[in-house]
């Protein structure tokens, strides 16, 4: 078993090779700006922000309400304590142990650290579930769902502010979860909606906490968990992931819980090296990457189904399909396990996509407000306070400094590129810095400055990006040959000298993608033989360059669709107005102005962003178009 890098603090490798410090600047490190000063600074404060006194003993008494608000506690505490990792702001490390230890100061004698009622929770055993579409648990709660969360989001604050008793906390909490699930006779898949897949995600904190202390105690727990989900017949979900199952067959198909369960499996592979468990998740991970991901990269859904966060059967477009924030945060962090696992580079190319795209796209300027949804084609839509996407948006950000670089075994591993720096410590080399000065994903050159504290020689690795049919390398202003390696990282294993300089060019290359919104009747004639009918043909073009995707905002300002004339090709691309917006030439009209799609009408609630441009009856003929 491979374990490709190192996330700072989890002291996943010796300290002669360590990060000690990530820097984000240009877009992501502006969202990770307004991220601390918006939502971290503000949402939660302390024990009497209304999302924190929620745990209060004297309101959790006699709560009785079923829904899942005692989630932002530990998302929260798992943000805020990333953001004090690579940022160390005074006064967020301060709410952050506040916050901890007031929760701390409540849980119960037993671990539970929710916000029910005794009769609601999870310890409880229920009547047995009613027949939904959702599976949905006969008693709604989302009582494990808050507690794996809390599990988290508590070993962050524990890594973060070095408090044991953080930690001490969460282990009560998995200690609880395993007496339930074992002597207490509490069947997990009885717990949650989607046929129970919103308590299955208990699989990913019990690995966590494996790894946090050591105790196979909770190695078992997430086993547990694995057994009762290979017991029920709705969900079954390694068998099915084995089997080639589409990932909207699998239970319910809710994306945001159905990926959250698989880095959960993803985790214990980590932790066991068996093989299967990765299979499954690289199954269905290709299978989502194939089929289900907007062109921004977030997975989506809700096409002609009751449910706007379940995935489409494979293959089903339509440039209205929403896009959940908390399916964008889940994938980025199934990628983020893949990518330690494998270190291959298309799991850190999913990693940018998704962010500089749908997950910033869903980001307000102030780093308050998010969407809960973004469409391809669709109004701009900031959600309420209590939704869980801004929580999870916030999480999502502070996953990106340490996806950002890595080291392994010989060097250090650019990942994802933007303007930024790293400090780390390599053997031989001692302390180590790479600055990026850029541009990117404006522009595509890269500039990377080196300084070492000794002269050493080590690898560097830069990723290629897939959509990159060349790349250009120089150091020191000499070209020097592209070798790329197995992972899919150009390398450079040199002797390295401080002052040392690279330069990466990445053309950024215009596509036009192509998809259909296509229905095909099918049934069979009297003899037999089979019978298919196309009654539904939309075809659509999108722009993307490299790895941004662009948009419009109405057209003409008033007309939220436009068909153009013929197939367009990058040849009616006219970039002259600057590497941040384009204008697409129109013959009979005044040219569109495109721009960054997560820039689009300048990240206004109510504005319009239109991605997907409809192409006339003419060319949209079977053999001119291919879903891309």
């Amino acid at each position: 078993m491979r374990d490709a890098g190192q996330i700072p603090g989890d002291g996943a490798v010796s300290p002669a090779m360590s990060i000690d410090r990530i820097a984000l600047r240009g877009p992501l490190g502006d969202a990770l700006a307004a991220n601390l000063r918006g939502r971290l600074s503000h949402f939660i404060v302390d024990e009497h922000s209304p999302a924190i006194a929620l745990f209060a003993p004297e309101l959790r008494a006699r709560n009785q309400e079923g829904d899942w608000y005692g989630e932002h506690a530990g998302k929260w505490l798992y943000a805020a304590a990333r953001a004090v990792m690579h940022g160390g702001d005074a006064t967020l490390a301060g709410n952050l142990r506040r916050v901890a230890d007031y929760l701390v100061s409540v849980q119960e004698a037993d671990g539970y650290l929710g916000t029910y009622a005794p009769e609601r929770r999870f310890m409880r055993k229920q009547p047995p579930k009613p027949v939904s579409w959702d599976g949905a648990p006969s008693l709604r709660t989302w009582d494990i769902w808050t507690h794996a969360y809390l599990i988290l989001g508590l070993v962050e604050a524990s890594r973060a502010l070095r408090e044991d008793a953080y930690l001490a906390a969460a282990r009560r909490i998995g200690d609880l979860c395993l007496h339930a699930l074992t002597d207490g006779g509490i069947d997990i898949n009885d717990l949650g909606n989607h046929h129970g897949m919103s308590a299955t995600v208990l699989m990913d904190p019990a690995v966590e906490l494996y790894f946090a202390t050591g105790e196979t105690r909770y190695l078992d727990l997430a086993k547990r968990i694995l057994a009762q989900v290979e017991a029920n017949p709705a969900l079954r979900l390694l068998s099915r992931a084995l089997e080639g199952a589409d990932a909207s067959e699998i239970a319910t198909g809710k994306a945001y819980q159905l990926i959250w369960n698989l880095v959960g499996l993803a985790k214990l592979h980590r932790a066991t090296g068996e093989a299967r468990l990765l299979e499954a998740v690289q199954r269905l991970s290709e299978n989502i990457r194939a089929h289900h991901l907007s062109l921004g990269g977030g997975p989506w859904g809700g096409a002609g189904h009751r449910s706007r966060e379940v995935f489409n059967p494979a293959n089903v477009f339509s440039p209205e399909g929403y896009v959940e924030t908390c399916s964008t945060f889940a994938w980025i962090q199934l990628n983020r396990e893949l990518l330690r696992i494998t270190g291959h580079a298309r799991y850190a190319g999913e990693i940018e996509r998704s962010a500089y795209n749908d997950l910033l796209g869903a980001q307000a300027a102030d780093g308050e407000d998010w969407c809960y949804y973004v469409f391809p084609n669709g109004r701009r839509t900031h959600t309420t306070y209590w939704r869980c996407c801004k929580s999870s948006g916030a999480m999502a950000l502070e996953e990106l400094p340490a996806l950002a670089y890595a080291v392994d075994g010989d060097g250090l591993r650019v990942q994802v590129y933007g303007a930024g720096e790293v400090h780390a410590r390599l053997p031989g080399a001692g302390a180590v810095t790479l600055r990026q000065d850029t541009e990117y994903p404006f522009a595509g050159v890269i500039r990377m400055r080196l300084s070492v504290e000794r002269e050493a020689a080590f690898a560097l690795r830069l990723r290629v990006p897939e959509w990159a049919a060349e790349i250009g390398l120089q150091v020191n202003g000499e070209a020097v040959q592209v070798e790329i390696d197995g992972d899919g990282f150009a390398l450079l294993a040199r002797h390295w000298h401080d002052g040392d300089e690279v330069e990466l060019a990445l053309p950024l290359p215009l596509r036009i993608h192509h998809a259909c919104n296509r229905n095909v009747q099918e049934s069979r004639a009297p003899d037999g033989s089979p019978v298919a009918q196309e009654v539904l043909r939309h075809a659509y073009c999108a722009l993307t360059r490299g790895p941004l995707v662009f948009a419009t905002g109405l057209v003409d300002g008033y007309k939220h669709d436009e068909t153009l004339p013929e197939m367009p090709t990058t040849d009616w691309i006219d970039t002259t107005a600057g590497s941040a917006a384009l204008a697409l030439r129109v013959p009979g009209r005044t040219p569109i102005l495109f721009e960054p799609y997560f820039l689009a009408a300048g990240r206004r609630d109510g504005s319009w962003r239109l991605t997907w441009l409809s192409l006339p009856p003419a060319a949209a003929e079977p053999a001119s178009i291919k879903n891309s």
